[in-house]
């Protein structure tokens, strides 16, 4: 035990801090791997018809520091409001299976189907749950199992107001370390609505509110990833020279420093990291070292029946593959990609790839088939797409490979930026 755990008061952890701690992590890579690395795959095409980056979206999520519980291990002494407690209990319980189920073979199409149908009901459930300590455990558990749909989402808005309400309730019943996850998802949120500083201000009070408990490491390891993200939307920022660089490879250094101390081994983990220092890679042009990270993540992905990040890692070696001047290869990994997001119905990839696939059909000069793909892609979009839209036209009315002015990344408009944006108000009220 480290010697800050040692001085911390010695009272009985909730199961909340202290059960299912590796999956901890697990979680936290799996929302990373839903939204991060492939979101920035708005691809253009030059003159000459090899990919370039137009700007690096960095999407996700890093999503949330779910501790996973299987089973109560407090006896509450009261139950408040008539049955609210057990029937929170019952809902975090199927609400948590779920959201481990969401983008896996076993279960990723089901698990989509359920949120689709139940996500609603889940947050008039929570805005209707008076805080107490003896049902805040179980009312975490049903914000983290939102948390990873809205990753999947892409839906800050939701987000932002999920943190408010875990926010209010921690405070409540006195639950710092809840408090301290709330602080991170915010800056999560922020960072996706393009608010990089106020990302960067709620990490700090996540940093000044943290605790001691076994999901310390844990804590630390999220705003670590957090804090990378950042800076990879710094250099989207910045134009070309010192300063993209710096923050690229502060990117990295956060990552490495992810990687060397997350708490203990980690599969999904590993997978998620991995996926990022590629991100970095191909941020920088090195396409064979984004490779070197990208093959053994699809490798540990498929033996773990992760089907999103083994889309997402298989999608990076896509691009990869076209940076080498290989379209071949790269049709075959954004093909495979394609086919892993249809299971798990993870639309938003499904609908970049086909977006790929369109994009190299019109480079090789076949319209019909080009338009077929870019429309599908289109009709899985659920908001326009600037770079979609420039392809669809080109390949509608001309057999010349369109122009795309592409002086990335400061230049061009990140398009899940504009995406998240467009959603400003859908959700009306809080979560």
């Amino acid at each position: 035990m480290s010697e800050p755990e040692e001085k911390a008061p010695e009272k009985q952890e909730s199961p909340y801090q202290t059960r299912g701690f590796r999956f901890v992590i697990g979680t936290v890579a799996s929302a990373l791997l839903t939204g991060l690395a492939s979101e920035m795959l708005n691809q253009s095409l030059d003159s000459g018809g090899w990919v370039q980056w137009i700007g690096l979206g960095v999407t996700v999520l890093l999503g949330a520091i779910t501790i996973i519980q299987y089973g109560p291990a407090i006896r509450r002494s009261w139950q408040h409001s008539g049955e609210s407690a057990p029937e929170l209990h019952t809902t975090a319980e199927e609400a948590e299976q779920w959201m481990i189920a969401l983008g896996s073979h076993a279960g990723g199409m089901a698990a989509a189907e359920w949120y689709a149908l139940n996500e609603e009901w889940l947050r008039e459930l929570l805005m209707a749950e008076k805080p107490h300590v003896d049902t805040i455990d179980d009312f975490a558990r049903i914000c983290d199992a939102l948390e990873a749909w809205y990753v999947r989402r892409a839906d800050p808005d939701a987000l932002l107001q999920l943190s408010d309400l875990l926010s209010a309730a921690a405070e409540v019943c006195g639950r710092r370390d809840l408090a301290e996850l709330a602080a991170a998802r915010a800056a999560t949120a922020y960072r996706m609505l393009g608010d990089l500083d106020t990302a960067s201000t709620r990490l700090g009070i996540s940093d000044n509110i943290a605790t001691h408990t076994r999901t310390a490491a844990a804590m630390t390891t999220r705003r670590q990833v957090e804090r990378a993200l950042l800076s990879l939307a710094r250099a989207d920022r910045s134009p070309a020279g010192n300063d993209r660089d710096e923050a690229v490879l502060n990117a990295r250094e956060r990552l490495d420093e992810a990687r060397l101390k997350r708490p203990g081994p980690d599969l999904a983990a590993d997978i998620a990291i991995a996926v990022n220092l590629a991100v970095v890679h191909l941020y920088q042009q090195d396409a064979e070292g984004a490779l070197d990270h990208l093959r053994p993540a699809v490798a540990r992905a498929t033996a773990a029946g992760d089907l999103s990040g083994q889309a997402h890692a298989l999608e990076l070696m896509g691009v990869a593959a076209w940076m080498q001047r290989n379209p071949h290869e790269a049709v075959s990994r954004w093909d495979h990609a394609a086919h892993l997001y249809a299971e798990i119905d993870e639309r938003e990839g499904h609908a970049r790839c086909l977006q790929h696939l369109g994009s190299a059909e019109v480079v090789a000069g076949r319209m019909t088939a080009a338009v077929e793909l870019l429309e599908q892609s289109a009709m899985l979009r659920r908001t326009e797409s600037d770079i979609l839209v420039k392809y669809l036209d080109a390949a509608r009315q001309t057999s010349d490979v369109p122009v795309v002015t592409d002086d990335a990344p400061r230049r061009t408009a990140n398009w899940l930026r504009r995406r998240l944006r467009s959603l400003k108000g859908f959700v009306g009220r809080s979560v």
